[in-house]
């Protein structure tokens, strides 16, 4: 019926004259159709489905009985605000459904005082959580997130945890960082406090911040500087003057210049408190310094003291104890002759914690694409190795005899290395948007060779690009079998 009639009526209108429309005798409340619309509008129109939206009944429910609180059975107070509530909707809260079906005196009262100790949780927070039990989905801005998931927490509404912690995932940045790592480990969101310590490793170098240095706290600071997985822009020497800028503005957190002017303010700030002390303390050693112990203890020492410019900076800082350096230079000293008297060719065998604890951290950021070559600074215990991008590979070669290098150059037949090499790129936030890595691998190289050690797929090459690669020259110094072997005059 439904469809004949709508044939009868586009026959009507069609075969009606424009002059005779009754809509003109009527009173003209609506447009006309026939003074606006064609024959094929018209077919059109009588014949497309007209969908009117409907109040969902999430909606309404979200409506009537959360805001209007109509039939409510229930009131829950709590930073002197009151909900009008209902007990069946409260259940799906594991603390009010523990509190309603157990023997508490709560479970027979109407009106519940609610002690809310987290300082984390405020009304607006406990509103949104109230409101989540009677909707299918919540709005959750980043700026109130923390609050929300402290009050889902207490409550034990898992579903709105969860989605506290997927927005976190998702809106991680150099503002909500620190804010979010604290929370996840107050709240025990795994997820979020390895994806927050995943965004520091990536951007404490990459992407320095005056705010972000203020916010990092002593702990957090030694776990990113302890990492083998710290995206080290440059050489090891660059993750040093990082921490004597952090340390400062921990130390003077009132300063609000620019990132440009940190270092110079450091150094001077560091220089007067040097003209203060003893002459043989370090300002690690004195009462303010010692709290950063922990973190400077992380630093690769030996890959800073292999470049005369950057001793001479910690030398002149006195920044460092004196028997810290004094035993890396022992070290150094030691790798040295072994590997000029004793033939060590390097790595033979991966280790991975050997790599992670001891290798050389060092970066480049490549801006566009193009042809590049370089070589990381440093005394490498005669392996120059330079660095290569071109045509999507990048190439490892070991300098011997073709190119000029300011240090002394190994000419042993053979010489290896272990290495990582790991490429990024990021969004405005910070965020990986692409990786990349080689894993944990052990090359060999004969004089001036060279060897590709990955070929880029250019769908996923995205500029700036960020290189970083931990490197082992030098094998772990053999221990002897038997301690006696020292001292005993027969061996």
């Amino acid at each position: 019926m439904g469809s004949l009639g709508s044939k009868l009526l586009c026959q009507k209108a069609i075969q009606q004259p424009t002059g005779s429309c009754d809509c003109r005798k009527r009173k003209r409340s609506l447009e006309c159709p026939c003074d606006s619309e064609t024959d094929d509008e018209i077919e059109n129109l009588l014949n497309t489905p007209r969908r009117k939206k409907l109040k969902s009944t999430s909606k309404y429910i979200y409506q009537t009985l959360f805001l209007n609180g109509e039939n409510s059975d229930i009131k829950i107070c709590a930073l002197e605000q009151e909900w009008n509530l209902h007990k069946i909707y409260l259940c799906q809260s594991g603390y009010f459904s523990s509190m309603f079906c157990g023997s508490w005196k709560e479970s027979g009262m109407n009106v519940i005082q609610v002690e809310i100790p987290d300082h984390n949780i405020d009304a607006e927070a406990l509103q949104v959580a109230f409101g989540s039990l009677y909707r299918d989905e919540v709005l959750i801005k980043p700026s109130r997130v923390v609050a929300i998931l402290a009050a889902a927490c207490m409550l034990q509404l898992d579903g709105l945890i969860q989605q506290c912690g997927e927005t976190m995932k998702e809106t991680i940045s150099v503002q909500t960082v620190c804010g979010y790592s604290s929370a996840a480990s107050i709240y025990g969101l795994d997820s979020v406090k390895n994806k927050c310590l995943e965004w520091l490793l990536n951007n404490l170098m990459t992407h320095q911040s005056v705010e972000l240095f203020k916010e990092l706290s002593i702990k957090m600071m030694k776990q990113l500087i302890s990492s083998p997985d710290l995206l080290v822009m440059q050489v090891e020497m660059d993750v040093y003057t990082a921490l004597k800028k952090w340390m400062f503005l921990q130390l003077v957190p009132s300063w609000n210049g620019s990132l440009k002017q940190l270092l110079t303010e450091a150094d001077a700030w560091f220089s007067k408190r040097r003209n203060v002390l003893e002459e043989d303390i370090a300002f690690l050693e004195c009462e303010q310094g010692c709290p950063f112990v922990p973190v400077f203890r992380h630093l690769r020492l030996q890959y800073i003291i292999s470049d005369l410019a950057s001793a001479r900076i910690i030398e002149r800082d006195s920044l460092i104890p004196t028997e810290w350096l004094s035993s890396m230079y022992k070290q150094q000293w030691f790798t040295m002759l072994r590997t000029e008297q004793d033939n060590d060719t390097g790595p033979q065998e991966i280790n991975k914690d050997e790599i992670e604890s001891n290798s050389m951290r060092c970066g480049r950021k490549l801006a566009k694409d193009g042809d590049y070559c370089w070589r990381w600074t440093g005394f490498n215990f005669g392996f120059d190795l330079l660095v290569t991008y071109t045509n999507r590979y990048i190439v490892f070669k070991r300098n011997t005899l073709v190119q000029p290098c300011s240090g002394s150059v190994s000419l042993q037949p053979q010489r290896n290395i272990a290495f990582r090499l790991r490429l990024a790129s990021f969004d405005g936030s910070g965020r990986v948007i692409c990786n990349r890595t080689s894993g944990y691998q052990i090359l060999s190289f004969e004089k001036d060779q060279e060897q590709i050690v990955m070929n880029l797929d250019s769908r996923l090459l995205l500029f700036p690009l960020y290189i970083c690669c931990n490197f082992l020259y030098t094998s772990p110094e053999k221990k002897l079998e038997a301690e006696g072997q020292l001292t005993n005059p027969e061996n």
